[in-house]
């Protein structure tokens, strides 16, 4: 959707406004704020009342959920200052994005390009089809894109894994990677990339309270930390390791046993940035005292 008077095209999965944006080249101009955070349904985060005032307190310029769990419409939000963006599961109340911003975006993707699912051999399984769970946007900006990102996980027995390590994982970054050297997908010559989410994996021992004895289960498998290196590898920065180092600081808690009261989490959400913006990240947070999902949101300021 858009305001002032731009025009909108829709044209292969790909939303173009035009003309360009109202604020030109902005990250050189004005501070920005982003946030991302898994909502675990985005419905029941605004029922708990939790979801407006997080926004009125933190004010993020651009605020990138994952795990919606509902199509644009179905939650009653009344943020008129932001534009909203979905990319909604096809099954109902299930997975899903979206990005809120008050800069208006020039391009809005939905979804991993065609000929990148086809390279990795990305495709349904029997759990289900990740090219129409909603689990992808990226919006191009004057000066970067911003992709968020709900990635699957590999299920309790780990039988996901082949999925994770083999397809999702190096079909992402080919993707950020496109995004950031050039090309058909968005700016001719490339952008630097943000991209953030629900990965879905402890990165280090340093990411979960108790790396022992969880080594070799879901979400800290050998298989998804090595996705995570070759995020690394491929020049991305992990933005809150920029600043605090060691282990304590998480985003997601179990709902049992009290978890969240005596942090025994994990931390399976974050924001990486191309290296080229490394010097623009001023501050990089985890804002675990926002409820309202068992995960907290992230923050990055540039």
């Amino acid at each position: 959707m858009g305001r002032g008077g731009s025009f909108l095209s829709w044209n292969l999965g790909v939303w173009k406004f035009f003309p360009l944006p109202l604020f030109p080249s902005f990250l050189h101009t004005i501070p920005m704020r982003l946030i991302s955070w898994n909502v675990n349904g985005i419905r029941a985060v605004i029922k708990k009342d939790e979801f407006l005032p997080f926004i009125k307190k933190y004010q993020p310029d651009i605020l990138c959920l994952q795990e919606t769990k509902a199509e644009q419409g179905q939650a009653v939000i009344d943020l008129p200052e932001y534009e909203e963006y979905w990319n909604s599961a096809v099954k109902n109340g299930y997975s899903g994005t979206a990005i809120f911003t008050k800069i208006k975006p020039m391009t809005v993707i939905n979804g991993l390009p065609d000929k990148i699912c086809a390279k990795f051999g990305l495709a349904a399984d029997e759990y289900g089809d990740p090219r129409t769970e909603g689990r992808v946007i990226a919006a191009e900006f004057a000066d970067f894109y911003v992709v968020t990102v709900y990635t699957p996980n590999a299920k309790e027995d780990l039988s996901r894994i082949p999925l994770r390590h083999k397809r999702w994982d190096p079909a992402f970054l080919a993707y950020c990677k496109e995004l950031e050297s050039n090309s058909s997908i968005g700016s001719p010559h490339g952008k630097p990339v943000i991209f953030c989410g629900d990965l879905n994996v402890a990165h280090t021992p340093d990411d979960l309270a108790r790396p022992k004895e969880n080594e070799g289960l879901k979400g800290f498998t050998r298989e998804e930390r090595e996705g995570f290196d070759n995020m690394v590898d491929a020049g991305f920065i992990d933005t809150f390791r920029m600043f605090k180092k060691g282990n304590g600081f998480y985003t997601w808690w179990s709902n049992w046993s009290n978890a969240r009261g005596r942090n025994i989490g994990w931390r399976i959400d974050y924001i990486l940035v191309s290296k080229t913006l490394k010097d623009k990240i001023k501050k990089a947070e985890i804002l675990d005292e926002v409820m309202g999902s068992d995960h907290c949101p992230v923050m990055v300021e540039l």
